[in-house]
């Protein structure tokens, strides 16, 4: 029992990560390494700072990675995916036009280093 439900296990992954690879699943690893970088980002800012930050690059790779998943959303035509990718990007760009404004008057964004 235990030896078939391996093999079963086995075959899926195996099923998924080797047999279905093709340019848009490449695309879709770069996408979510992108949008991973958002986390790391403002984690090291923060342990930097020694408080929260959220620093701009944390905008940044969420735009870039979230677009790169809407855009893979789209062409597998997954609708939760590209409904919450969708939202998401527009989110990210609005706060990051929050932050671009407040620095341009000078206010601070907590956005600390980078």
């Amino acid at each position: 029992m235990l030896i078939d439900l391996q093999q079963t296990i086995g075959n899926y992954f195996h099923d998924v990560f080797v047999n279905n690879i093709d340019w848009w699943v490449l695309l879709g690893v770069v996408a979510q390494g992108l949008f991973t970088m958002r986390f790391v980002v403002q984690w090291w800012a923060s342990e930097k700072a020694q408080r929260s930050v959220v620093p701009m690059t944390f905008w940044w790779f969420s735009i870039g990675g979230g677009a790169l998943l809407l855009m893979y959303a789209l062409y597998r035509r997954d609708p939760v995916f590209i409904l919450g990718q969708g939202f998401g990007v527009f989110v990210y760009i609005r706060n990051l036009q929050f932050v671009l404004r407040a620095r341009a008057r000078g206010e601070d964004t907590n956005s600390g280093p980078g």
